[in-house]
């Protein structure tokens, strides 16, 4: 069978999209699209699968069995026994989804709860024209890879995003963003990864790219998540096994008031941790947090109306001794006082901050404030102690209309400032106004505020006029002052006052 293009393939599915428009938002496009691409994925898989299996055991019976199947479809729910529905198709698929979830504990949960058998949004000739579309192509290995197929995934992931807009921020982070955060990590086969707040799973997809491009072997990597929207996580684990990721475990729930990782009492713990949290969340879980048996607190107990600081203690207890973590914030985090100023100041005293990157405003969905991305390790090199590594990346994006743009290259500019500045360490030459190392004790003088531009900020450029230039400067400034003193006197005389 020919390989579809990828391009074609993206096209294919994007036109999907186009299908559901008007009955459906487009925020609510993921909630759709995706339990039917997956669908029609996994019955085409297993068809191939069936036929491989045929051709070894020539038994139509045994070619069924478990053991030649990465998931069993059980007859009457595969996609072949729902496109031929022409009435009640919703309710064909809510049968179908739920059949095969109950064959496969691994997938249970993974079609969401979106209200297929809803005829106002869904009618029958709706649903028959969206399966006609995706009947088109067949979705096997033979005809998309695994690669292609994640990738013609995230594309529309990113797709949605662009048309949610505003709510796409609970779901999707820019994908360079996500490069550069990994890139500072820098996971290795055989490590653990883990993201308390996963969305789609982009973090944890990223950390495979990551260990491929690198020449390890993604299998050996063990990726955990944690995503409150059903949803949204039911998306990241169709992202994952889409992508051919088999060893993985996200689940659902709210990871600051119920962590669903658990070893012993105590929460698991982690090579690296990564995450682009809810930024500045009111409602968090402050009152549990007041007696958290999870040792989460340690720094001190984040405002009850804002958890950023919950979040990034969160993450920090959940890393092994020599883990590493980054997370993406509000600029607040490193200026704001009260109890989050005490907590700031408690990890710096402590060695834990390692770096801070600010970036451009306007890049993330939902949000026009700039965000920084923090860097914390529980052990930190010697040479290291002590000092905090400061960079500026404010001017490095690529400014749009609506939304500002960071590419790859871009991503990886900053990304190679830090790394030559990290593996030198304080000792090295500072990127004059982008960045350099900054003594604790000089935090301290500015009573452990993280502002990056107290720190490190564009030199001013001295503009040089000539005396005609300077001339022509004085007389046009002395002739808007007379101009506005004229003005206010005019206005005087007009309220009354005497001049």
């Amino acid at each position: 069978m020919t390989l579809i293009k990828l391009k074609d393939l993206e096209a294919h599915l994007w036109h999907a999209a186009h299908i559901i428009t008007g009955p459906i938002d487009a925020s609510d496009y993921k909630t759709y699209i995706f339990p039917i691409l997956f669908f029609k994925r996994i019955c085409d898989v297993y068809d191939e699968e069936f036929e491989e299996a045929m051709k070894q055991v020539g038994d139509e019976e045994l070619a069924r069995a478990d053991m030649f199947h990465s998931i069993q479809i059980p007859a009457s729910f595969h996609w072949k026994q729902v496109f031929a529905h022409t009435k009640d198709i919703g309710q064909a698929l809510k049968e179908a989804f739920r059949g095969i979830e109950l064959a496969n504990p691994q997938l249970h949960g993974i079609f969401g709860d979106a209200s297929w058998t809803n005829k106002e949004r869904l009618s029958d000739e709706l649903l028959s024209t969206l399966l006609n579309h995706f009947n088109k192509v067949n979705l096997g290995i033979s005809s998309v890879r695994d690669d292609d197929m994640g990738r013609a995934y995230e594309y529309l992931i990113k797709r949605f995003a662009d048309k949610a807009n505003k709510k796409a921020g609970e779901f999707y982070t820019p994908r360079t963003i996500v490069r550069l955060m990994v890139n500072i990590l820098d996971p290795k086969a055989g490590e653990s990864v883990y993201d308390p707040a996963c969305g789609t799973g982009g973090m944890l997809l990223e950390t495979i790219h990551h260990v491929k491009e690198n020449s390890g072997d993604p299998r050996l990597l063990k990726i955990k998540g944690q995503e409150k929207n059903l949803t949204t996580e039911a998306i990241a684990r169709m992202n994952l096994f889409l992508h051919g990721q088999e060893d993985f475990e996200i689940v659902r729930g709210d990871t600051l008031r119920e962590p669903k990782f658990i070893q012993n009492d105590r929460l698991e713990t982690f090579d690296c941790v990564i995450a682009n949290p809810p930024f500045s969340l009111k409602e968090w879980g402050y009152d549990l947090w007041a007696n958290d048996p999870y040792g989460r607190k340690q720094y001190g107990l984040a405002p009850k109306t804002n958890g950023d600081f919950a979040w990034v203690q969160h993450m920090f207890a959940s890393l092994h001794d020599k883990g590493r973590m980054a997370v993406v914030l509000p600029h607040g985090v490193l200026f704001r006082g009260g109890a989050e100023g005490k907590i700031r100041e408690q990890l710096l005293k402590e060695n834990r901050i390692e770096a801070i990157i600010g970036v451009a405003s306007n890049l993330f969905y939902g949000t026009g404030i700039p965000a920084c991305i923090l860097m914390l390790r529980k052990s930190r090199p010697a040479s290291h102690q002590d000092h905090v590594l400061i960079i500026n990346a404010e001017e490095i994006f690529t400014k749009g209309r609506a939304q500002n743009t960071l590419s790859n290259d871009q991503a990886d500019e900053i990304y190679n400032i830090y790394q030559q500045q990290e593996s030198k360490g304080p000792g090295v030459k500072e990127v004059e106004g982008v960045a350099r190392w900054v003594k604790l004790s000089e935090i301290e003088e500015n009573d452990f505020n993280l502002n990056i531009a107290r720190y490190v900020q564009k030199p001013l450029e001295e503009e040089t006029l000539t005396v005609e230039e300077s001339l022509a400067d004085f007389r046009s400034k002395l002739t808007a002052l007379e101009k506005a003193e004229d003005e206010l006197e005019a206005l005087l005389r007009k309220e009354g006052f005497e001049l």
